[in-house]
């Protein structure tokens, strides 16, 4: 049997973009961990079967892992939604979903996005279309740009505003958290595509606690430092940069996803942060104070 939990989000419902893989779906797992039923949106590729798959494994057993001091299992429950969250209603229905499941929303995490690095002068491939398989030749300063800002900033827009519509119709306020990134404060050679979206992902987050305080609703941002995701896979393949990485990072270690799940949970609980809006929480070893 299991030590007994917290359960700090007991009763709670959340909504996720991206939550199959990465800091999405290790945020999805210990919200269900701690109490909260969560609904997490995916693309619903085939490629991407095995990571939901195993998510739909590891939340079932959580639901049947015998705690201690509980009779029955206060985990919580999972629902899955397909979407493209460039498209306005993929953020409606994620919301909708939830809504009709389990009665209300009370946290909202856009998480979803995408990095490809890239030259800011040269041309480079690039993936085009929703399957992700087609790659055609292409200027990086066009249509990988526009890919970037649309999934990144524009599907944060776009679904904040559609929890945040439910969170003000219900009237008792609730958290949305934005996934930003250290690349919000800090240039990249091969980022001068993604890291506007990642500054306009925590200016929106900085914009919309001011519109939403007003409704008791706390928005907040979380900075992750170079995590083990699969947006960081050529990074961690690459031993000369991983131990680069590593080097400028004072905890000496690269992040993994699980490190950005407990500021997730800190920023969802009114009881844990109830004075924080507007705040942008930097998760990253260290990384961005260490100038030499």
């Amino acid at each position: 049997m299991a030590p007994s939990r917290w359960r700090i989000l007991e009763g709670k419902t959340a909504a996720i973009t991206g939550g199959t893989t990465g800091i999405g779906r290790a945020i999805a797992l210990e919200y269900l961990r701690q109490g909260c039923n969560v609904a997490i949106n995916h693309l619903g590729l085939e490629r991407d079967e095995v990571h939901r798959d195993s998510l739909l494994e590891e939340a079932a057993a959580l639901k049947a892992e015998k705690v201690q001091g509980e009779s029955t299992s206060k985990a919580g429950d999972l629902l899955e939604v397909i979407g493209d969250v460039t498209k306005v209603e993929t953020g409606e229905l994620l919301v909708q979903k939830a809504v009709e499941k389990w009665g209300k929303l009370d946290i909202f995490v856009a998480n979803a996005g995408i990095f490809q690095a890239a030259d800011f002068l040269t041309w480079v491939f690039a993936m085009v279309g929703r399957i992700y398989a087609n790659w055609i030749f292409c200027r990086m300063d066009h249509e990988l740009f526009d890919r970037t800002v649309r999934i990144n900033l524009n599907g944060a827009f776009y679904t904040c505003q559609a929890a945040a519509r439910q969170m003000v119709k219900q009237g008792h306020g609730g958290s949305i958290i934005g996934i930003s990134s250290i690349s919000a404060l800090v240039g990249g050679g091969l980022q001068t595509h993604y890291t506007p979206t990642k500054a306009g992902v925590l200016s929106l987050i900085q914009s919309m606690a001011i519109a939403l305080a007003k409704d008791k609703i706390r928005c907040n941002a979380i900075l992750p430092g170079t995590i083990k995701t699969q947006l960081a896979d050529e990074d961690m393949k690459n031993d000369v940069k991983r131990k680069y990485l590593e080097q400028r990072i004072p905890m000496g270690r690269v992040g993994n996803p699980e490190d950005i799940a407990g500021p997730a949970v800190f920023l969802a609980s009114e009881e844990l942060s109830p004075y924080c809006n507007g705040t942008q929480l930097l998760a990253d070893g260290g990384m961005f104070v260490h100038l030499q």
